[in-house]
């Protein structure tokens, strides 16, 4: 694998290698003897998982909540969908958003001008937001594939300014109208609120780290106001109508002029190099520089809210919500009117995270400083299957306010949270108290400390060591209360592959040869608690991924613990972000990165080049899907 192929996490890996965990003979003896998960007991070559507290009902129940028929795992390069169900492209990379820029161009894939008015590469977290009969959807585009973005030049990389601001003008948020004429969807050109945020939008910053000297630079002597977000990877709504962009892998657009220069601990622990990801963007842009500005990364990596009907307003970036590569941020009112937002951080070993704000949400007031101030809690997993959340204090953490907020890794390594297998999405059940995560994968499960040197020996949730293939856990928060510091646990699903592996690696019983999957990644509920789950895994059909085919999404139903696969992706993608249409007719879902590795010309056929996209899903009957 070349180093252009190499996911985020190993690109930081190899450039910060982790020292090797000592004692692995004691990790493997624990490894098969914790509890979570859904009812019964598993019996593996090593040991007893027991898995318990809801049995799992058969896949021909009397009560069938799914309302479709399993679709087969393949290796197409399109989208399939369920008998009874179509689907169309909604809006793709470079798709332009205002009629006077230019249509996508093959050859050239465009210039920094016409992406700047265009629809921006790999879209990810996404929401659905109606007002006054207009619709509007907004959108992530996280990150650029570097050999698609470039491959009209030589070796695949930028070659002038132009290049290197068309792929920073890729990144950010692409805010948009859309409207159905009869049963299609289509994006509303030259709308007065869609909107293009980009790495050079201003940003204002708020909440307890505002104006610290950990924010402060040469362009902004106060610490009050940013430029840009990149690298938004899932996001969140809140209920007063605003979106949550969630900057995740920033760290990755820092290099330094000075070869020599000695990174910081708290550098080092967030992943900032010496050298980029070959983005280039210190070329038109010195900010990102450490060696000229070393406060700058300080100011990303965190939870932007932005107001989808004001183009004129400033999107603003949440401190109080903490720094790390923030996956998504789920949004829950509390019995109190509290707003609690759930937060994983996806690296391998790193935390998932709650935060409560001080004041109540308001019905009918302003609620725009509901997450500016609160306090900040990491939850702390126990092998008995309760957990605790616990609050990142000065008195807890030995930090200043500011500097939790800041270093928030740093902070919650000092408090003992558990280590997890790279939380991505949290999912809070709209029927019911419950919450899951997605825990993606985690190869050094048992083998290798984090980046900070805290042990990833197996626990309670990350109960299998070198985790390949994933799993999504539960809790439920003490007497129905989220903002309650107590709560039990359980494991929802272990992916796994039951036709290779008869160990734990074989997935828990929900998981069968005709749903197998591995990654879980994106995930939300609908109306109804169906959890809908998308993956960002290995395709590769073979070996432990044999039976898999391409990266999918399915639907869980959670109270009976039965997972049936809805979509396949085409070759080499991620399925990520999802949202429906407000009268739960259509399903918006997003394909990025067909075509990664040069194997998929979705979705315009052969001889195109991929592009990633929106793909708008309906039911042949006009019915709900959500």
């Amino acid at each position: 694998m070349t180093k252009d192929e190499l996911s985020f996490d190993e690109f930081d890996e190899a450039n910060d290698p982790r020292p090797e965990m000592t004692g692995f003979d004691k990790v493997v003896d624990q490894a098969f003897s914790r509890r979570g998960f859904l009812g019964g007991v598993m019996t593996f070559g090593l040991g007893s998982f027991l898995v318990g507290t809801t049995s799992i009902h058969p896949a021909n129940a009397a009560e069938d909540r799914f309302g479709f028929a399993q679709v087969a795992a393949n290796t197409d390069d399109t989208v399939t969908v369920p008998e009874g169900f179509d689907w169309e492209v909604l809006v793709q990379w470079g798709d332009p958003l205002w009629s006077d820029a230019p249509e996508f161009d093959e050859a050239t894939r465009g210039t920094a001008s016409s992406q700047k008015s265009a629809f921006g590469d790999n879209n990810d977290g996404m929401s659905f937001f109606a007002r006054d009969g207009r619709n509007i959807m907004v959108v992530n585009n996280e990150y650029t594939n570097r050999k698609i973005m470039w491959g009209n030049r030589p070796e695949n990389k930028p070659q002038t300014d132009d290049d290197v601001e068309k792929g920073l003008m890729a990144h950010g948020v692409s805010i948009f109208e859309v409207v159905k004429e009869g049963a299609h969807w289509r994006v509303v050109l030259d709308s007065d609120l869609n909107r293009r945020i980009t790495p050079q939008t201003a940003m204002e910053l708020v909440g307890p780290a505002a104006g610290h000297d950990l924010l402060k630079t040469a362009a902004d002597p106060f610490g009050t106001r940013s430029f840009g977000t990149w690298n938004n990877c899932g996001n969140g709504e809140t209920p007063w109508g605003t979106y949550l962009a969630c900057e995740e892998n920033f760290n990755g657009y820092f290099s330094s002029s000075d070869p020599n220069l000695e990174r910081t601990a708290q550098q080092q622990r967030y992943g900032i190099n010496l050298k980029d990801w070959g983005y280039g963007w210190v070329r038109i842009d010195e900010r990102f520089d450490i060696a000229k500005h070393s406060n700058e990364p300080n100011r990303a990596g965190y939870v932007v809210e932005i107001n989808p009907f004001d183009p004129t307003s400033t999107p603003r970036k949440h401190t109080a919500l903490g720094r790390f590569k923030h996956e998504n941020a789920e949004v829950v009112i509390a019995n109190n009117g509290q707003a609690v937002v759930y937060m994983g951080d996806d690296e391998r070993g790193e935390f998932l995270y709650r935060f409560v704000s001080d004041e109540v949400h308001s019905t009918t007031g302003d609620n725009r400083n509901l997450l500016s101030f609160g306090q900040l809690f990491v939850a702390k997993f126990h092998d008995d299957l309760t957990g605790e959340w616990l609050a990142l204090t000065p008195e807890t953490t030995g930090m200043s306010d500011a500097e939790i907020r800041v270093f928030t890794r740093q902070a919650a390594s000092a408090v003992g949270a558990t280590t997890m297998d790279r939380p991505e999405w949290v999912a809070a059940n709209p029927t019911k108290t419950e919450a899951y995560v997605a825990l993606t994968n985690n190869k050094n499960r048992g083998m290798k400390p984090n980046n900070g040197g805290d042990e990833t020996s197996v626990n309670g949730p990350n109960p299998r060591t070198e985790n390949q293939y994933g799993q999504i856990v539960r809790w439920v928060p003490e007497n129905e209360d989220h903002t309650s510091t107590l709560f039990r646990w359980s494991l929802f699903a272990l992916a796994g592959n039951p036709d290779v592996h008869t160990d734990a690696y074989a997935g828990s019983p929900n998981i069968n040869s005709g749903n197998m999957f591995n990654s879980p990644d994106g995930m939300s509920f609908d109306t109804i608690g169906r959890l809908w789950i998308q993956t960002d895994g290995k395709y590769s059909n073979d070996g432990d991924f044999a039976g898999m085919g391409n990266n999918q999404m399915l639907v869980g139903d959670t109270a009976t613990g039965e997972i049936r696969r809805f979509m396949v992706g085409p070759k080499e993608c991620e399925i990520t972000g999802l949202c429906w249409s407000s009268d739960r007719q259509t399903l918006f879902v997003g394909i990025q990165h067909p075509g990664e590795k040069g194997g998929s010309h979705f979705p315009n056929g052969a001889d195109t080049v991929p592009r990633s996209g929106i793909v708008a899903v309906t039911r042949n009957d006009g019915g709900q899907i959500g």
